[in-house]
Parts: structure tokens; sequence; C-alpha cells
């Protein structure tokens, strides 16, 4: 169902930030906000900010801010519409839904019967464990002989499918449940469907000839997966035979509410302890989850013996930026794993990395040493992924010359994936682990992080959130030009001004005179006119967001209307909301200095100035680059009459900078 704009209009105008927040935090009054411990993050100071005027939270410490529903959406780990929802219910706000198109209430109908069919499943399976013999004795005997506790065995809500092959189906249709929705949902074999034969289905079954479907799971220990809201979705299952014919474990196949690549093992068990501790323990398997949570560490996630994909690693960035992850000893595994480890740190996150004893893994370890032991062992082991790939890598490349120079561009590659600041504390310990200049390194991390960019220019990553960049050929590890959008700051600039004096109307000079042939003056928007500016030039903005909140300012000005902060600062776009509270929020206020006698110049108080200043330094920092991208073009050498094309080009280039930097105060020193 889908929530009418009206009603999502009725929740805004409602949701006050300050008693939305004081359901969580007991805030104090200071000047005109209030403050208050951050529940999103351990501090003994408060730097939880909430502006009851501008309708925002911003915690200064840990970064987060938005509106009244991002504030639900992120303390109870909510979707945006359950959120509202939830603020609808808390002011007494009846919401109407729209009605859904006979094709989306088909395919609702569809997930949601899924989800239903996977509930009764683990019901079933979990009964199985402790009411039948054959549960008691060999499912519950195996975790038990694993060492689980009863409670935990109940949290992760583990089962057994009773080794006979059409059990669980049977039970199920007698239940009333549609053996269309077993079979899509995996639980069910349908031998009627050709597709459905896959190398998962048991190798030993002569099935009756009035029964043409099996049990997916028969005889085998039973791991529901969760989804982030805590239904279950899909299954692992374990055999507990010793034929090597049959595989060990078998998992439910992809479907509608099943995207393996998508989905975490325990991330359900796990979000408000990741939030909580700000770090994710990456793990291999189920067993690795549930006996770390038995040892009091619940901040861990599986990825059950997939490669690390995209979305998990998405999956994870919601709710901490910084993942660890656990090793069993394996070499072989260890190696393959990294191409993984390049993926997460493209996506910006901080990684380290933790090697176990040889023959032990987290599920083995967490067994035989004490909870503090183990949380010690993890806190005192953990590295820095790069120092830990280069320590492998080298040792293993031993004093093979071919081995190293192999060894020696892996890091580099691996580096240059890093930003400027993250990169700068490891290229001296690399360069002295790898034997190398570190001048020598640094020049090799910039070039392929140059060709990084270069080939993202030309072959742009879909699932890539921030646009290619440009980088500047004299890169060394200081600058930050490397890892941002050129215009970064100049950008920003422009959409702060836009979004916190966007409606403030002033008096410009229009192109017609009075009849004393002086300039007719006119009022116009700061959003207005900055716009204008802009598009008479033609500039586009590079970075998405700020690109978005633009162009959502031109479709408003063209329908004659301005929008305020609040038009963004509620928007449903996340970022776009968290971006407007970052513009519009600081910790700082000005005391009553007039009362002194001492005034400060605001500026709001000049702002035409700043406005003109803050189009002058975009439209200059672009020239700059037209004029970096001529210079590159010379150097290759092109013909006579297209060098002379780009020498007058650069010619009119310098000569319009000379004038922004006259117009912006700037002193050139030749």
């Amino acid at each position: 169902m889908i929530i009418h704009k009206e009603d999502i209009d009725k929740i805004f105008d409602a949701a006050r930030i300050e008693e939305v927040v004081a359901d969580y935090v007991t805030l104090k009054k200071r000047g005109v906000n209030l403050i208050g411990l951050c529940p999103f993050h351990d501090e003994k100071t408060p730097s939880f900010y909430v502006s009851p005027a501008k309708g925002i939270y911003k915690c200064f410490g840990c970064g987060k801010g938005g509106n009244p529903v991002n504030f639900v959406m992120e303390k109870e780990q909510m979707s945006y519409p359950e959120a509202l929802r939830h603020l609808a219910r808390k002011y007494n706000i009846e919401i109407v839904e729209a009605e859904e198109t006979p094709e989306q209430k088909q395919s609702n109908n569809d997930r949601e019967s899924l989800f239903i069919v996977s509930s009764f499943a683990q019901k079933h399976f979990s009964e199985n464990l402790y009411n039948s013999d054959e549960g008691k004795s060999i499912g519950l005997g195996y975790f038990k002989e694993r060492g689980f506790r009863e409670d935990i065995v109940q949290k992760f809500q583990l089962g057994y499918s009773i080794n006979k092959r059409t059990e669980f189906t049977d039970a199920a249709l007698a239940g009333g449940y549609k053996f269309e929705y077993l079979v899509k949902s995996g639980l069910t074999i349908d031998f009627n469907k050709e597709e459905e034969k896959t190398t998962e289905e048991p190798t030993t079954i002569n099935h009756p000839a009035e029964k043409k479907y099996v049990d997916r799971f028969s005889g085998r220990v039973m791991f529901p997966v969760h989804n982030i809201g805590g239904r279950v979705i899909a299954f692992g299952g374990r055999t507990l035979r010793t034929d090597k014919k049959v595989a060990k474990y078998i998992n439910s196949p992809e479907m509608e509410i099943y995207h393996k690549s998508d989905v975490l093992y325990g991330i359900y068990f796990a979000k408000k302890e990741i939030i909580h501790q700000d770090n994710c323990f990456l793990v291999e398997g189920y067993t690795d989850v549930i006996s770390m949570h038995q040892s009091g560490i619940e901040n861990v996630v599986a990825s059950s013996g997939t490669s690390l994909t995209v979305g998990q690693i998405k999956l994870i960035r919601r709710f901490s930026n910084n993942i660890t992850i656990l090793y069993d000893g394996d070499n072989a595994g260890i190696k393959a794993s990294f191409r993984g480890i390049d993926l997460i740190l493209e996506e910006g996150m901080n990684v380290k990395v933790l090697l176990f004893p040889d023959g032990e893994d987290p599920d083995s370890y967490s067994k035989r040493v004490s909870s503090e032991e183990l949380k010690t062992f993890i806190k005192e082991n953990s590295k820095s992924f790069v120092q830990f790939k280069t320590k492998i890598l080298t040792t293993e490349a031993g004093n093979d010359p071919i081995k190293r120079t192999e060894v020696i561009n892996e890091i580099a590659d691996t580096l240059s994936i890093l930003s400027a600041i993250q990169r700068e504390p490891f290229v001296k310990i690399c360069s002295q682990e790898l034997n190398i200049d570190e001048q020598t390194l640094i020049n090799l991390v910039n070039k392929k992080h140059r060709t990084r960019f270069e080939k993202r220019k030309i072959e742009p990553n879909p699932t890539t959130e921030t646009p290619s960049i440009e980088t500047n050929e004299d890169i060394n590890v200081d600058d930050l030009r490397d890892l941002i959008n050129p215009c970064e700051h100049q950008e920003r600039d422009i959409i702060r001004l836009l979004i916190n004096y966007g409606t403030n109307i002033m008096q410009v000079d229009s192109d017609d005179a009075d009849e004393d042939g002086k300039p007719i003056q006119i009022d116009i928007s700061v959003a207005g006119l900055i716009i204008h500016e802009l598009q008479h030039d033609n500039i586009e903005f590079e970075n998405i967001l700020y690109k978005a909140i633009y162009d959502e300012y031109v479709v408003q000005l063209e329908k004659e209307n301005v929008p305020d902060y609040t038009f963004f600062t509620n928007h449903e776009n996340i970022e776009i909301c968290k971006l407007t509270v970052d513009l519009v929020s600081s910790p700082y206020t000005l005391s009553n200095w007039e009362q002194k006698s001492i005034f400060i110049t605001k500026e709001e108080d000049i702002l035409k100035s700043a406005l003109h200043k803050a189009v002058y330094a975009l439209k200059s920092r672009r020239i700059e680059m037209m004029i970096t991208d001529i210079q590159k073009q010379l150097k290759e050498n092109p013909p006579e009459e297209e060098t002379m094309t780009l020498i007058q080009t650069q010619h009119s280039l310098l000569e319009a900078k000379k004038t922004f930097n006259l117009l912006l105060g700037r002193i050139v020193v030749k």
C-alpha cells in the first residue's frame, strides 16, 4: 500500500522533533536548541543537538542528523513507510493508503505468501527439534554436541527437518498452504518442473508414482535466514550424514524475498550491537555467528560461504563504516577474499582483519576460551587490512623478484582505492615491508589512482553512488583533490547558500534603465539569482546530491515556487535530507555582543557579496579545469592547426581567469 502525499504532509506537520527525540533522549535547553547524549553512539559529553525551530536533529560527534522520520528510521531500524506509520500512530493521524494496481497486489500477495510459508516452515522445523523423537535425538543432539545453549538455539530459531522425503510438504499441504508457494520458496522440489531439478536435489530418490515432489531439506538441521526486519526469508540445511556424495550444506534458491547477494546471516540479531560498537565482525558460516553470540559478541554476521558482494557491504554500511573480518587461518581462503575486501574499501569503509591460530575458527576458538579472553584476543590481534595483506603476500613471495614485483603492484592497487588521508599512514609502512623507496611507491599509487578514475569515467559503474572524478597530475599524498570532485568545495558553498538563503529577496539591477538612464532595480530571490547566473554559463554540478538539490530548485522555480530548507529536510531521499541538515546546522551560536557595543558582521548582512563570490569561485574553478585539460592536450603534440586553436582558447580562458581573480580580490603573483 502507498501512503498519500497529503497524509505524509500531515505527519511532518504534526511531528515535533523535540517530542519524538524525547521518547529516547533526555534533553536540556541550551539557547534556542536542546542538547543531550547521542542515542547512536557512546559519549560522556553531549554533542547531540535538537533544533525545534528547524525541526531537525544533529549529532556533531558521530555526524548523524535528520528530521523526525529519519530519527525513527535510525533508532528503530524501520523503513521510510514504517517510520511514517509509527509517527502517524503517535500523533493519532489516520492515514489512507492508496490502492495498488492488480500487478502490485499480485506481487505483494506473492511476497507475503512466501513470507508466510517460510514462517510456517521455521516453526515446523523448530517444533520437530523439541517434539519429535528424531528431532530430539538427532537434531537437538547435534546442537548440544556443538555446545550451543538452549537459549541460543531458540534465539536463532534453529530446527530439524524429519528424514522422510515428503514429511514437511505433506504437513504444509495439510495446514492449507498452497503447493505453488512451497515450490516457489524452494522448500519443496516439484518434479513436474524441469527447472527445479538442480544439483542440490537429493541423489538417491525413487519417489512414489503418486507423489511428484520431495522436501528439499529432509534429514538436515535447519538454520533460518532472517531479513533485516526479522522475518524468515530462506534456510540453510546441514546434513548429519557422513556420505561424501551428499552436500554438507544446501541453501534455499533465489526467490522474490531472498537474494543471497543482498543478505547477511545474523544481521537482524546483530544490527543494534553493530551500531552500538560502531563495528561489524564478518565471519564465514552460521555456526561462527551463533558461537560468537553465545560468547557475548553480538555485532557479528556471516556471508555464508559466498564471496562478499556490494549489496552485502552496503547492508553493513547502513549501521557502521567499520568492519573486521575474522579468518580461520586458511591462506588459500584468505587470498581468495582479497578481491571482496577491495570492494569494501571502494565503498569507503575501514577494514581490519583478524587471524585465528592454526586449526581454529571463530566457532572453535570461542568455545575454547572465556568470553573475556575472546574479546581481548580480538582487540589485541585485529590489524589493518593493508598491513595484513602486505605481510601475507611478501611472505609468500619470498626473494623471488618476479613475485615481489607482482606483490608491489597488488599492494599499490589496494592503496590506490583508499582516500589520500586513509592511505598516508600506510605508504611508509608498506614501502618498508616491500623494501622499495617510499616516493617510488607514492608515484605508482598515484598512477594507479588516476587510471582507476579515468576508467570509471569511460565505463561508469552503475553501483557507484559518487560521480567519477578527474585527478590532478601533480598529486601527492597530502592532496585531497584526487579523492573528491575538483569543484567539491565551490559546489557545496553554492548549495549551502541556496538551502540557507534561497527564499531571501534582494534587489539587483535589471537590463532596463529609467528615464534618467539609471538601471531599474528588480526584486529576485537568492535562488533565482544563483540559478540565472549558473544557467547563463551552462554550468552543471558534478556531485550527484548537489545536482539533485540544484535541479529541484530549477523545477520549483519554473513553477514560480521557491522551496525553503524544510522542503529538503523533509525530503524522502534520506541522503538529501542528511546533507541539508549538515548545511543548516552549527554547534556554535554568537553571544549577544551588541550589548557590549561589539557588532559582528553576519553573512546575511553581506549576502549579495557572498553570493557573487560563491558563483565567481565556481566559474573560476571550472575555468582552471578547462585550462588544465587544454594543457594535457597540448602535451600530446596535436596537429599544428589544432594546436593553434587550443592556444587561442587557452589565452581566452587565462584572461577570463584573471578577471575572476580580480572580482574575487585574489592577488596573482607572476
